[in-house]
């Protein structure tokens, strides 16, 4: 499957708003730009009217406007490679490209190849989520990383001592990307497996989970997640807004996890819970 790119033009404080709105319909990747964003969506989701019904709300507030391409894997891969640029993290980590030059006195290095994948780091919520990770102990531990992507948040928890690592995505490709780029890594103890919560059945409990997808799959499944991990230890949510965090919050409190602490970057979240 491919992805349409839906292209907003919309003023700043009209563009959180419909960023809003948009992951509402489905969509779980935006990028933002000097004119607005892009918003991203597998082709077969893409509903044309529902886009325009939800910029029909917000006329007379401003320049608005939207168009939508389709975006093929061929063409996703030469524009990733074009303007994929290296990035540290927290001044510790190095996420880069595998024709990157290999940055000097960084602690963690992770090569990344994203092709049809989300995840390089440059979007808020993997930023956050690899700077969460900076503060928990993986040492020896087991960990689950829902919504792997490009398998970044995988890699960084192995680079901090992980024994075991499943990362789950539910696009055939992101997870066939996720294996590679663990093979990039040398990280052999992360296994890569396709699906949704439903491929969790029958898995014993894990130390860590990182759950960086989207609100309302966050709040569906919120109960598979707490119920696979064990009094004190930490789940990693991402993937909302700030004034989500209380929907987020409400739901944890529902399954024993209680919120411990947040970061925020242009109004994205991550935020960490202790099961009770």
């Amino acid at each position: 499957m491919d992805f349409v790119e839906v292209r907003v033009q919309a003023p700043r404080e009209l563009a959180d708003i419909l960023v809003a709105e948009l992951s509402q319909v489905g969509y779980d990747t935006f990028e933002d730009n000097d004119e607005g964003f892009c918003a991203y969506i597998g082709e077969g989701d893409f509903d044309n009217d529902a886009v325009a019904e939800i910029m029909s709300r917000y006329e007379g507030q401003g320049e608005l406007g939207y168009d939508h391409r389709v975006i093929t894997r061929q063409n996703w891969n030469a524009e990733w490679e074009k303007n994929f640029q290296p990035l540290i993290i927290a001044e510790r980590v190095s996420v880069r490209a595998p024709f990157h030059e290999k940055p000097a006195g960084i602690e963690h290095e992770i090569v990344i190849m994203p092709r049809m994948s989300f995840g390089t780091g440059h979007h808020e919520t993997t930023a956050l989520m690899i700077e969460n990770q900076l503060d928990i102990d993986h040492q020896g531990k087991r960990v689950l990383d829902m919504g792997c992507g490009t398998g970044i948040l995988a890699i960084m928890a192995v680079h901090l001592g992980a024994k075991e690592v499943l990362a789950v995505d539910v696009e055939p490709w992101t997870v066939e990307n996720a294996a590679d780029n663990a093979a990039e890594n040398n990280c052999t103890n992360i296994e890569c497996r396709l699906g949704g919560v439903e491929v969790l059945e029958g898995e014993k409990p894990f130390d860590i989970i990182l759950a960086n997808i989207n609100r309302n799959v966050l709040l569906e499944d919120m109960h598979a997640y707490a119920a696979l991990l064990p009094t004190g230890r930490p789940i990693l949510f991402s993937g909302f807004y700030q004034e989500d965090l209380s929907k987020i919050e409400a739901e944890a409190n529902k399954h024993a996890l209680a919120y411990q602490s947040h970061r925020t970057k242009n109004n994205w979240v991550s935020a960490i819970f202790t099961k009770l």
